[in-house]
């Protein structure tokens, strides 16, 4: 059986991105499916690659539990749409950036990540790089029902 593969996909990869790496990893390591999802993260720009996610990033996701510290932000590339099953944007920004680069027969497979959130309205990952620690955990409250709502999908999927 193949594995599904899963691309998150922000601005940077600096900070909402990797967060949902780093937490989708783990709920699918908890979940048993580590070995039938590959997960990546990366940005629709290139202003941070191969730096580590933000420091705050990384703290507010250390203080749930979720280590990011070996991730590495890198740009969208165009194999990415052809590797990828569901290519996951943390907002309508980099949504429209990711289907207007995205080669013909592959924009079915892009949508917008908080779309399998059930906790909140919100369909939009908000970028709390110019924010205060509310926001990166915010985001991590995002992140985390989103992350549970794509695990749940994949699993129905699978069965």
């Amino acid at each position: 059986m193949n594995a599904t593969r899963v691309l998150f996909v922000c601005m940077g990869n600096i900070c909402r991105s990797p967060t949902a790496e780093g937490v989708f990893r783990q709920l699918a390591r908890e979940a048993g499916l580590e070995e039938v999802v590959c997960i990546d993260s990366a940005g629709t720009h290139d202003y941070h690659v191969g730096k580590a996610p933000d420091e705050r990033a990384q703290a507010a996701a250390l203080r749930r539990g979720f280590d990011l510290s070996l991730l590495r932000a890198r740009q969208v590339e165009e194999r990415d749409f052809l590797e990828f099953d569901h290519i996951l944007a943390m907002d309508r920004e980099n949504l429209a950036n990711l289907q207007r680069i995205c080669p013909p027969g592959h924009r079915h497979k892009i949508r917008l990540f908080l779309s399998y959130s059930s906790r909140f309205s919100e369909r939009e990952v908000p970028d709390p790089y110019y924010g205060g620690r509310q926001g990166f955990d915010h985001v991590l409250d995002l992140v985390e029902d989103a992350s549970r709502g794509l695990l749940e999908s994949l699993a129905k999927a699978e069965a």
